[in-house]
């Protein structure tokens, strides 16, 4: 199904488990091909598996993927642009919402270029605990090399050049 620019999503992340992880209440349609989804959103709530919720503190601007098996978030604060990089499912929009499964392992990526892998411990536990299977396994771990070398080589969106461009984008719209 196709987004429009300026459509108002929401997003969910599940776990590999079918279970609801994390929703995103608002995030506004930048952009869309068949490959690519971006979003923008400031200060949107966030409602955890738990129940519990709370907003974001910046702007922020989602990379969500059709073919590729993670997204990206630039999060905007005033020391520059951090990344927040998801393994994930390609994602799929089914006229409710963005929706993508969460694969436990994150890259952070500081704004001089620098990175750390996240949640290790929390991959190796829900490998068994959820039964990924060794072509999930195999997947997740390749797209975490696929991913590094964008970090590495400055491609898309880790030159900033759009995520400007995006954030521009999102803050007129939202004046309207």
């Amino acid at each position: 199904m196709k987004l429009s620019t300026g459509m108002t999503v929401s997003i969910h992340s599940y776990k590999h488990n079918k279970k609801l992880h994390r929703v995103w209440k608002k995030s506004m349609v930048l952009y869309q091909d068949q490959h690519l989804l971006v979003t923008g959103n400031n200060r949107t709530k966030v409602i955890e598996s738990d129940g519990r919720s709370w907003h974001t503190k910046e702007p922020a601007i989602c990379y969500f993927y059709a073919d590729l098996w993670f997204n990206i978030i630039g999060m905007l604060k005033k020391d520059g642009v951090y990344f927040y990089c998801n393994l994930s499912s390609p994602y799929l929009y089914d006229g409710e919402a963005v929706k993508y499964i969460d694969y436990d392992l994150d890259i952070k990526v500081f704004p001089d270029g620098s990175y750390i892998l996240l949640d290790e411990k929390e991959y190796e536990a829900h490998q068994g605990s959820m039964c990924y299977s060794d072509e999930i396994q195999g997947i997740v771990l390749s797209q975490i090399e696929v991913l590094k070398e964008k970090i590495e080589k400055k491609e898309k969106p880790f030159d900033l050049s759009d995520i400007k461009l995006y954030y521009d984008q999102y803050k007129s719209m939202t004046k309207k």
